[in-house]
């Protein structure tokens, strides 16, 4: 199956698809993934788990929408589009989560020719930048056991690794480890997000044989909402545009960092990264 995303001088454009639940606040979820997409000449789709009722300061409301329909959304995309990389989100519930594991496994099998649907970039979330809970615990098992086997690259930040792993990660040593035992959970490699950690926001990738750092400068802001999101989006649109993970990593790094350095205020809580910072540097 080939792809049909094509722009009117008949190039074609790198297509990605985004499961994941609905920001009604538009700085996470589904709609920072489809921004990120936009911003880095990927054309996405959208599969949605759950709708929020979200905004800069809470998770007011959620509301899972039902497994038929998610299977209907990844059939109706992968069988007219396609994905030349898939990105996974908020997917709420263990039913939810083998719901989509199973979509994605049978879309595998029936469409050998779109390795696209391997290149699956698993972003664990678990808990919106205002503390409000995503990921029930009883869904933790499901992820682990069924989610992260698929993920060509899974990006934690240190709570949702500690989560993963049961460990307490403190020093560099603790998050080698969680890396290590991460990758043994079935996952082809792993960063994990330095954000939450003390001085320069480093994140480690482990692919399996070898390590690598990536750091950024902190900044002053609290304009940090959707940043899982949008890293995540963000390897996934490098993927989809050919690259190799561990490039695909450096490429959202640099492309998170611009986007935070860039931000401007939007409501009256965490507000969003600037992720059209090309077009609206800070200084417009």
């Amino acid at each position: 199956m080939t792809r049909s995303v094509m722009n009117q001088s008949g190039r074609i454009i790198p297509a990605a698809m985004t499961i994941a639940g609905s920001d009604s606040g538009a700085g996470a979820g589904v709609q920072a993934d489809l921004k990120t997409f936009a911003a880095l000449g990927i054309y996405g789709t959208s599969v949605l788990t759950a709708i929020t009722a979200q905004n800069t300061i809470a998770v007011t409301a959620v509301h899972e929408l039902p497994t038929d329909l998610i299977n209907a959304q990844i059939e109706a995309v992968i069988s007219d589009i396609g994905a030349d990389a898939v990105k996974t989100g908020m997917l709420s519930s263990s039913v939810i989560i083998e719901c989509v594991t199973t979509c994605l496994k049978a879309s595998m099998k029936k469409y050998p020719n779109m390795p696209g649907l391997r290149q699956i970039v698993v972003d664990p979330v678990m808990v919106a930048k205002s503390g409000d809970a995503l990921l029930q615990e009883e869904a933790v098992g499901a992820l682990r056991e069924l989610l992260v086997p698929l993920a060509a690259v899974i990006t934690p930040n240190i709570p949702e690794a500690e989560t993963l792993t049961g460990l307490t990660i403190t020093t560099d040593d603790d998050v080698n480890k969680a890396a290590r035992m991460i990758v043994d959970m079935g996952a082809a490699s792993v960063v994990i997000k330095g954000g939450h950690r003390e001085g320069p926001a480093t994140d480690v990738y482990f692919d399996g044989s070898s390590f690598r750092e990536f750091t950024s400068p902190r900044f002053d802001t609290v304009n940090t909402h959707g940043t899982g999101c949008t890293f995540a989006s963000a390897v996934a649109a490098g993927l989809a545009q050919g690259l190799k993970t561990e490039d695909a990593v450096g490429q959202a790094k640099e492309f998170v960092t611009e986007a935070i350095r860039n931000s401007f205020p939007v409501g009256h809580g965490h507000g969003p990264l600037n992720h059209f910072n090309k077009f609206w540097p800070k200084n417009l």
